[in-house]
């Protein structure tokens, strides 16, 4: 396992050397670069621009500008961001945490719902209770994650006032106190509900599938056969092989809802990565856009190799070598 996670990390090495070039290429290929709109200095003239693009290394040769680039990134220098006056780090580090717990939230939440009614759907299948879940996963299919965000802001948080309608907390709460927390926990709840309930149909029409495939293979039908109890069938062969397929995409599901929540932190004006991504494309912030690119790209190598560890620790059967 040790060998085979050295091995990963060091493959990973040329995979991001790859992404961070076509990222740059393409950062430079867009429209404009971070001076324009004068977003560095709102009141400066043209020369005033231009002295800045060239002290800035903006006119130097796109080779030129990458090498120094990612010479900075490898001694952990990402640059400064041009609309927040600061360091890149220092940007993304007010807002990952946001994001972070976001994340885990509609993790927790999706799960906790996604199996009791997969594992209810999957073995009473043909049922009332499975035509109900099943037209719930249909729904869930059919509704843009967009479109439901808006629906849960527009009903819980405008309608019926029972959920903050944007931000990350209240600012008038102390940080450390109780009241911050319970601001913290509120805030998240509406969004982490608005993506939790869309990526259940997933994973619910997942495992009902493979509930209802397993429970006719042969290895069931002769563990009936000899006598062993339906609560011992279910619990010993049906599904602990049908979450073997769950449990390989729990390193995506982790690694995708942190890159993934763009929609939900714009929606909601939620401060994290997501709703700083839009922001700085539309500002041409470059240098922020270029280290969340690389960010993401890392955690889903991350995510594939923690999908094959927690695949390996579930079922014994399977080696990584």
């Amino acid at each position: 396992m040790l060998k085979f996670i050295v091995r990963r990390f060091f493959i990973m090495i040329p995979q991001l050397f790859l992404v961070s070039f076509l990222v740059f290429a393409l950062a430079k290929a867009m429209p404009g670069d971070a001076l324009t709109g004068k977003q560095f200095e709102p009141n400066a003239d043209p020369e005033r621009i231009a002295e800045l693009r060239e002290q800035l290394g903006l006119n130097d040769p796109m080779h030129v500008q990458y090498i120094r680039w990612i010479k900075n990134v490898a001694q952990g220098d990402w640059g400064t961001s041009y609309t927040h006056k600061i360091k890149v780090t220092d940007v993304i580090g007010d807002r990952i945490w946001n994001t972070v717990y976001l994340a885990l939230a509609i993790f927790i939440i999706t799960y906790f719902i996604a199996i009791p009614l997969g594992i209810v759907s999957g073995r009473w299948n043909d049922t009332w209770a499975d035509n109900l879940i099943t037209g719930y996963s249909y729904l869930g299919f059919a509704t843009p994650t967009f479109i439901f965000a808006l629906i849960m802001l527009f009903f819980f948080g405008f309608t019926l006032d029972l959920f903050p309608t944007g931000g990350s907390v209240d600012p008038k709460t102390d940080p450390g106190t109780f009241d911050y927390v319970l601001s913290k926990i509120g805030h998240l709840i509406l969004p982490a509900l608005s993506g939790a309930l869309i990526s259940t149909v997933g994973i619910i029409q997942y495992l009902r599938s493979e509930i209802i495939d397993t429970k006719i293979k042969d290895y069931v039908k002769t563990a009936r056969s000899k006598g062993i109890p339906e609560s011992k069938v279910y619990s010993r062969h049906i599904l602990r092989n049908s979450f073997l397929p769950i449990a390989a995409f729990l390193g995506y599901e982790i690694t995708g809802l942190i890159a993934g929540s763009i929609i939900l932190e714009t929606i909601f004006s939620y401060p994290g990565i997501g709703q700083l991504f839009v922001t700085s494309i539309s500002l041409r912030d470059f240098s922020v856009v270029t280290a969340l690119i690389l960010m993401t790209s890392f955690a889903t190598l991350l995510g594939t190799l923690l999908s094959d560890i927690i695949l390996s620790l579930v079922d014994p059967r399977i080696r990584i070598e």
